[in-house]
């Protein structure tokens, strides 16, 4: 045994350095990192991945190894190359830690069956479908605002009310989400508090649940085992918690998602279907046919759902929050810069009369836009590189004016890690930790 530990290390860990992945040898990065994802899951099991991943590329430059297989490209060039549609390049194993029930348009790796699903996914949200979601969005939006103003009539010793934005933020973008991908309001923003109903087992008792903490919990988890995958159905038995709680968040989520989707397609069952007119994302799942001209199972209406419930409740809640912070944030670092012109903006297109702002009262203000833009930019939401394959046989090969040309075969993981781009000085001029939504001006793009 003490001989057959160290050999297996070798022959698993060090062997591919010098041979399976030996053109990656030149390419700078952690020394851990040459031989396992173990550097970089460390991180992403302590929420810091994109920080060690910025670090790493201030020490190493634009390319570094981050992975035995893994290179993050940090170039607005590299954005185009590794995520442009149709590039050839294929997703990681590192989405299978995603998958609950059956694979969605997140996170499955067929192409074939990507492909089926974003055509049947697509349509929900064409210019003309996302319009007319409009009307559901202004009525949770009412109902954030009353809530808002309820704290506002309040205020303290000094005149002044205050409110922790981000658990309202976290309320209104998941009651929307979840009017719009399963047909009702989850009333967190009329209750003011994180909590969903959640089936964790089919026919089992319904139970209460904190969506947000349990989505939070879920991602972080998956970061993590999309990286160790050989780990995850070992997970639940590793001694730190993080694992087996955020395996139960997993099973919590789909639980959210499919208690939400049960309540709503018992109801059309007990209605016409000519009368259940509902416009929102579950009645264009619903209403769709596949290739073969058959709708979609309930298992896999779930899993569409809950991609809906994924990728827009935490990112919206995450961003908006960034984006007051960074436009109070600016307007305290220089005084009379950011809200006066701001509200001067919003006065004169929103009448005085209007509780909420129509999208199209909005939809052309440019500082408003600037601001947004610069808030995002800034807050990076989705600061992780999403990694990718090379498939080619041929490999791939990059050029950029930051780096010279580099080759990488088949099988090289890569990715491009936002938030490093968005913070890079060479990109956005030495003012680039500065809240300056002007940098989006037309004439300084």
């Amino acid at each position: 045994c003490t001989v057959f530990v160290p050999l297996w290390t070798i022959l698993y860990y060090v062997l591919p350095y010098f041979t399976t992945y030996r053109s990656l040898r030149n390419i700078p990065g952690p020394f851990l990192a040459k031989f396992s994802n173990t550097w970089v899951a460390y991180y992403a099991r302590q929420g810091q991945k994109f920080a060690a991943v910025d670090r790493a590329h201030r020490k190493y430059g634009p390319l570094v190894r981050i992975g035995y297989n893994h290179v993050s490209i940090a170039d607005e060039q590299g954005i185009q190359t590794v995520y442009a549609h149709g590039n050839g390049f294929l997703k990681d194993h590192f989405y299978e830690a995603f998958v609950s029930g059956v694979p969605g348009v997140f996170n499955t790796r067929d192409r074939v069956e990507h492909t089926r699903k974003r055509k049947i996914v697509a349509h929900a949200f064409s210019p003309g479908a996302v319009a007319a979601f409009e009307t559901h969005m202004a009525e949770n939006l009412h109902r954030w605002v009353t809530q808002l103003d309820r704290i506002a009539a309040t205020p303290a010793s000094d005149g002044y009310a205050r409110v922790n934005m981000m658990p309202w933020c976290t309320y209104i973008a998941f009651d929307i989400i979840g009017d719009l991908a399963f047909g009702a309001p989850f009333g967190m923003v009329e209750k003011g508090r994180d909590e969903c109903e959640a089936q964790l087992t089919p026919n089992g008792p319904i139970t209460l649940a904190a969506g947000a903490e349990t989505l939070n919990r879920r991602g972080e988890v998956s970061s993590t085992l999309g990286l160790l995958l050989p780990l995850k159905p070992y997970a639940k038995y590793l001694p730190d918690p993080f694992f087996s709680k955020g395996l139960h968040a997993i099973q919590t989520l789909h639980g959210i998602a499919s208690i939400a989707v049960s309540k709503r397609l018992d109801a059309v069952e007990k209605i016409d279907a000519n009368q259940n007119s509902r416009h929102d994302i579950l009645d264009m799942l619903v209403r769709s046919k596949g290739p073969d001209g058959n709708p979609m199972q309930r298992d896999e209406l779930t899993s569409e759902a809950l991609t809906q419930l994924i990728a827009g409740s935490d990112t919206v809640s995450n961003t908006s929050c960034a984006i007051i912070y960074w436009i109070l944030h600016g307007e305290r670092a220089a005084p009379g810069t950011i809200l006066p012109r701001l509200q001067k903006e919003l006065d004169t297109a929103i009448p005085n009369d209007n509780t909420i702002a129509t999208h199209a009262q909005v939809k052309s203000l440019p500082f408003l836009h600037r601001c947004i833009d610069e808030g995002m930019r800034i807050h990076s939401t989705s600061a992780l590189g999403l990694p990718r394959i090379v498939t080619s046989p041929r490999g791939f090969t990059f050029t950029s004016a930051s780096t010279a040309s580099t080759h990488f075969p088949a099988g090289t993981v890569l990715s491009v890690p936002s938030y490093t781009v968005h913070h890079s000085a060479s990109i956005w001029g030495p003012d680039v930790e500065t809240f300056n939504p002007d940098r989006f001006l037309p004439d300084r793009l």
